[in-house]
Parts: structure tokens; sequence; C-alpha cells
């Protein structure tokens, strides 16, 4: 059974870092990370949306495409867009460069959710983790009140919403190296992940990829 919810990829960077190259079409093997990242939302969601300033990119995958409505392209701006077409209360954000993503994560975040909260968002001791979250309907005005005076951090917009914070601890309990935060931003990145996926294969962890 899937939840009522909605399972929302932001695929919008300008992936300056990455010399131009788009990070969600980086490969996996057999397909790229949000061919992995649509499949495993589809197995969980009733619906799945993919933002994208460049929608002739995904046309290959089946779920709903759409792109920023705010003038203002920021992750921010993406959820944003992300939450003004969802036609749930709630929806999981994920950024479209996370490869080891688990589904056991998705899920015990989904399982915290409470009908009062806006947002629920993992926290590790590097901070929040503002691309690994579930997130309110009732989030748009605030996105927009704030980006309206420039601000696009995301982490800003939690003091004006309900937040539940997922620790540390209960995080590891369903992944514990907290590999489905890793994200590729920069061509070393994209050297470390080649690294790890070789090390997971051999069997040291499984990531499900």
């Amino acid at each position: 059974m899937k939840y009522p919810y909605t399972g929302i990829i932001l695929a919008g960077g300008m992936n300056r870092r990455m010399d131009g190259r788009n990070k969600a079409l980086l490969s996996l093997g057999e397909q790229p990370i949000v061919g992995r990242l649509i499949e495993l939302f589809q197995d969980l969601f009733e619906q799945v949306i993919l933002v994208t300033n460049q929608p002739l990119e995904f046309v290959a995958w089946e779920c709903m495409i759409v792109s920023d409505l705010l003038p203002v392209r920021s992750s921010l701006t993406g959820i944003h867009a992300g939450l003004f077409y969802t036609r749930n209360s709630h929806a999981f954000i994920a950024a479209c460069d996370m490869p080891f993503l688990k589904k056991e994560m998705v899920q015990l975040l989904l399982n915290n959710l409470e009908p009062n909260r806006d947002v629920i968002v993992p926290v590790t001791r590097e901070g929040y983790q503002p691309l690994c979250a579930v997130y309110s309907k009732r989030c748009l005005k605030a996105i927009e009140r704030q980006t309206s005076n420039g601000n696009m951090k995301i982490s800003k917009l939690y003091a004006k919403l309900k937040v539940k914070e997922i620790a540390e601890e209960s995080l590891r309990q369903v992944d514990p190296d907290l590999i489905s935060f890793f994200n590729i931003n920069t061509e070393e990145d994209w050297t470390l992940f080649q690294k790890m996926r070789v090390s997971l294969n051999d069997g040291r962890s499984k990531p499900g990829i």
C-alpha cells in the first residue's frame, strides 16, 4: 500500500560545479540517479513530481514534470513549485543527486509525520538535511513571503513553521552510515561516489542500488 502523499524530486540546479553536467542524469550503471529515485518514489507514493527547468531532458520517465513558479531559481523555489502542484497534504522532498537514498529512511520520516507539523526534517551533526524531508502544503505561503524578501535559505523558513526534528540516533537505526544524505555537488563528490559504490557492491553495505 502506498503512502497518501507525494514524492517530489528537485532537479532544477544549475550544475555549475559539475561543469554543466546534469547531476540527475549521472549514471548509476543501468540507469541514472533520477531514474532510481523515480522508481523508489513510484513504489512509495501515489503521486510523483519532478521539478526542473529543463523538462525535455526528463520526458522518458512517467511522472509529473513541473517548473519553478517564482522568478528566482533555488532549492527553496523548487520546493515551492513541487508543493504547489501536489494534490496531497504532505510531500517527501529529495534532491536529484542523492544516489544512496534508502527506502527505510523515507519511511522513517513519513512514519513520524504528525498532522499539525509543517516539516519533518532529519538532523545530523552537520545540521539540518532539508532536501531529504517531509513538507506540508501549508508551507507555500511562508515560502512566498520569505522569497519575496530575497532570502533563499531553507533553514530560515523553519523558524516560521511547526517543525519536528528527527535526531541522528534515530536516523542511524535505519541507515547506520547515513549514506542517504550523500549528494553529488562537485567532480570530487562524483569521484568519491564511484569509490563508495565499489565498496558497497563488495558487500560492506547495502544501499539498495
